[in-house]
């Protein structure tokens, strides 16, 4: 089986946590140069009912895609499938158990930026450069806080992928999202905005506490471990 892989070239972990006052909350802090991509659910820490939250963003260069379909390195649709690789990164802190990941398509265009702080939120974007929970990038924001992206009700792309002992890898088939993709919306495609990876609707808002789950970003010193997407 040949295998080509393509890289992300953009990433960073949106968050409405609370720093560590219990006051301010982060969501204008950005993690877009981090090595580590983060997915928790925090409840009621600041308040007996109050909600925590972090996504992750990636996107990949699906033009190399293209330009390798057109130049027969990669085959047509149907001959090819592209899945999603990510890799757990081992942390000290409490590891969610029974968790399921939603995968789905982003809507709009977004910044990665520059910020490194992933612990007290302290890289603010003050609306310049970077996405973060309220900010697309430098004079935009997102329609939702948190992330546009196309869930099950506007597009059939969402993929959910169970992790029983919250230490795995992601090795997920997204073959149609990618194919859609390379399509783009003139051809009843999506345009590429990358994917978000969060919990499921319903872990973000129920009464337990799911954290962390921790992935190694593309700025992560092993090569090998940085998310990409894999066409087999």
């Amino acid at each position: 089986m040949a295998i080509k892989r393509y890289t992300a070239d953009a990433d960073n972990t949106l968050t409405n946590a609370y720093e560590t006052n219990l006051v301010t909350k982060g969501t204008g802090s950005n993690m877009g140069r981090a090595d580590i991509l983060e997915v928790f659910h925090i409840f009621g820490q600041e308040s007996s009912t109050s909600q925590e939250l972090s996504r992750i963003l990636i996107s990949f260069p699906v033009s190399d895609i293209s330009t390798d379909r057109t130049n027969g390195d990669v085959p047509a649709s149907g001959s090819v499938s592209f899945y999603l690789r990510m890799f757990n990164a081992p942390h000290a802190s409490t590891i969610p158990r029974d968790i399921t990941l939603s995968v789905m398509p982003v809507s709009s265009s977004w910044e990665e930026g520059y910020g490194l702080d992933m612990e007290n939120y302290s890289d603010l974007t003050y609306d310049q450069t970077g996405s973060n929970w309220i900010n697309a990038g430098s004079g935009s924001i997102w329609t939702d806080p948190g992330g546009d992206f196309l869930d099950q009700n506007k597009n059939e792309n969402v993929f959910d992928i169970a992790m029983e002992d919250g230490t795995e890898d992601i090795e997920l088939d997204i073959t149609p999202l990618v194919e859609d993709w390379i399509k783009g919306s003139g051809d009843s495609g999506v345009d590429n905005y990358g994917i978000v990876v969060r919990l499921t609707s319903s872990m973000e808002t129920g009464g337990t506490t799911q954290y962390t789950k921790k992935f190694f970003a593309r700025s992560s010193q092993y090569f090998f471990k940085r998310p990409f997407v894999e066409a087999r």
